[in-house]
C-alpha cells in the first residue's frame, strides 16, 4: 500500500499555514524597527574630561557591535542646540545640569546624571574675595562661547548683581582664561572642570592664586537645584603640602545624557551600562557607585532609564549578545499572536485530520450498508450476481486508497467487512428470501 505523501499533507495543513503567515504579516507592523549599529555623541573639547568620557563609552559600546562617534564641540550650550535639531545626525549629548529650560513641550529625556562638575572661582590672592559679589568691577573669565561654564557662570554672577553693565568679562577657553590669571591679565575666572585638568592644578599650586570657598553653598542650592554642594576636605590634594590649606565649599551641577524622546529604547541599557562601568569606581567627589544615577536630572527621566534604575539590565542581556537580546525583544509581539493562533489551530487539526482520513474509507460504508439492507429485504438469488458485481467495484475502489500507517486498521477493516458480505451472498440458497417475517 503506498503512503501519502508530504504534498498530500499540505493539503490538509495549507490553511493553518496561511493563517500563521497572515499573522505574522500583521503583527510584523507594529515591531520596533532594530536599532542602529551607528550613533554620534556630541561632547566637549577634545582635551575636556567630556571628550574623555565619550571615547570611553564609545569603546565599551563597540563590545557589542555599536559604534559610538564622538563630535568635539565648544561645550554643553552647542551640544544642546545639536540635539534640538533632528538633522544634525547627533543622537546622544553630554549636557551640563542647568543648561537649557526644559518644558513639558521639549521632546529631550535625560538617562541620568553621571558625574560632579565642581564650579572653581580662582582669583588673585591680593584681592579679598569672599562672596561672588566681590568680583563687581573686576576683570573676569566666565567659560568659553556655546559653554556650560558660561551659562552657569552668568547665572550666579547675575544672581550677585554682576553684570557685563559694571563689570568687564570676557569669554574664552579654559587655558587661555588661566594664563591671563597668572599674568595678571585678568582678577579672577570661573572653571567647570575636573579636579584632574592641568589648568587646575597649576591654578592650586601658584602662590599668586586663590581658591574661593561658597560661603553661602547651602541658599544656591535651594535657589538653583540641579546644584549640589561639595567640600574639598583641607589636605586632599596634596597631604605632603596641605593642598588645599583650609577646608573649601564647592558648587557642582552634574553632567547627564541627554537624547531624544525617540532615542531607540534597546540602546539605552548599552548606554547606561556603559556609564556605569566609567562612573561606579567613584572619584574626589563621587563615592563608589553613586553613579550613575537618576538623581540631580534637569530634563525629564526616560522611562527607559526609569526602568533600568528600578530592575536593573535585564535578565537576558546580562547572559546573551546584545543583538540576540534585541531581536528576542523584537519578535516577543509576533509570537504573542502566533501562540494565540496556533494554540486552537494545534487543537482543531488533528481531529480534522483524522476525520478527512476516515471520510475517505467510511464514504464506501454507505455503499455496504445499501446492499446489506436490499439483501435483507429481497431474494439473493435473483440478485446475486449483481451484488457480487456491486462489491467487486467497491473492493477495487478501497483498495485505490491510500492512508498513512496509523489508519491501515479502518481500511483493513473495511475489506473484512466488503469480504463477509460476499461470504453471505455466495453461501445463501438461491431461492433464498432474507424479506423479514
Amino acid at each position: 500500500m503506498r503512503q501519502r505523501l508530504p504534498k498530500d499533507y499540505l493539503v490538509y495543513f495549507a490553511p493553518a499555514i496561511v493563517i500563521t503567515l497572515a499573522g505574522f504579516v500583521i503583527a510584523y507592523q507594529f515591531v520596533d524597527p532594530a536599532p542602529p549599529r551607528h550613533i554620534t555623541i556630541a561632547a566637549g573639547r577634545s582635551n575636556g574630561a567630556y571628550y574623555d568620557v565619550a571615547r570611553r563609552y564609545a569603546d565599551i559600546l563597540a563590545r557589542d557591535g555599536v559604534t559610538m562617534r564622538v563630535t568635539e564641540t565648544a561645550g554643553s550650550v552647542e551640544n544642546l542646540s545639536l540635539i534640538a535639531d533632528k538633522d544634525s545626525g547627533i543622537d546622544v549629548i553630554l549636557l551640563q545640569g542647568g543648561v537649557g529650560t526644559p518644558t513639558a513641550s521639549d521632546d529631550l529625556v535625560s538617562l541620568g546624571s553621571l558625574f560632579y562638575e565642581p564650579l572653581w572661582v580662582f582669583h588673585r590672592a591680593e584681592l579679598s574675595v569672599t562672596h561672588l559679589y566681590d568680583l563687581k568691577g573686576k576683570r573676569i573669565a566666565a567659560g568659553d562661547e556655546g559653554s556650560g561654564t558660561k551659562n552657569l557662570a552668568l547665572r550666579l554672577l547675575t544672581l550677585n548683581d554682576v553684570t557685563t553693565e559694571n563689570t568687564q568679562i570676557v569669554h574664552v577657553r579654559d587655558e587661555e582664561a588661566g594664563r591671563r590669571l597668572m599674568a595678571g591679565d585678568i582678577d579672577a575666572a570661573l572653571f567647570v572642570l575636573a579636579y584632574h585638568r592641568k589648568v587646575r592644578l597649576d591654578l592650586m599650586d601658584s602662590p599668586h592664586i586663590r581658591l574661593m570657598s561658597f560661603r553661602r553653598g547651602p541658599a544656591y542650592t535651594k535657589r538653583l537645584h540641579y546644584l549640589s554642594l561639595m567640600t574639598l576636605p583641607e589636605g586632599v590634594f596634596d597631604f605632603a603640602n596641605n593642598s588645599p590649606e583650609s577646608e573649601i565649599d564647592l558648587l557642582a551641577p552634574t553632567a547627564q545624557l541627554v537624547v531624544r524622546d525617540d532615542f531607540h529604547p534597546a540602546l539605552v541599557d548599552l548606554l547606561l551600562e556603559a556609564a556605569k562601568e566609567v562612573g561606579s569606581p567613584g572619584g574626589i567627589f563621587e563615592r563608589q557607585g553613586d553613579f550613575p544615577t537618576p538623581a540631580f536630572v534637569y530634563y525629564p527621566l526616560s522611562s527607559e532609564a526609569e526602568r533600568y534604575y528600578t530592575h536593573g539590565q535585564p535578565f537576558l542581556q546580562r547572559h546573551l549578545p546584545f543583538w540576540l537580546v534585541n531581536l528576542i525583544a523584537r519578535m516577543k509581539i509576533m509570537l504573542l499572536p502566533l501562540i494565540a493562533l496556533l494554540f486552537p489551530l494545534i487543537k482543531l487539526l488533528p481531529p480534522f485530520y483524522r476525520w478527512r482520513v476516515r471520510s475517505r474509507i467510511y464514504r464506501w460504508y454507505d455503499q455496504l450498508m445499501e446492499i446489506d439492507y436490499e439483501m435483507l429485504n429481497g431474494s439473493i438469488g435473483q440478485r446475486r450476481d449483481e451484488f457480487l458485481k456491486r462489491l467487486e467495484t467497491i473492493e477495487k475502489n478501497v483498495s485505490q486508497i491510500s492512508v498513512p500507517l496509523g489508519f491501515t486498521r479502518e481500511l483493513y477493516d473495511m475489506r473484512v467487512h466488503i469480504e463477509l458480505l460476499r461470504e453471505k451472498l455466495l453461501t445463501e440458497r438461491p431461492d433464498a428470501t432474507n424479506r423479514p417475517v
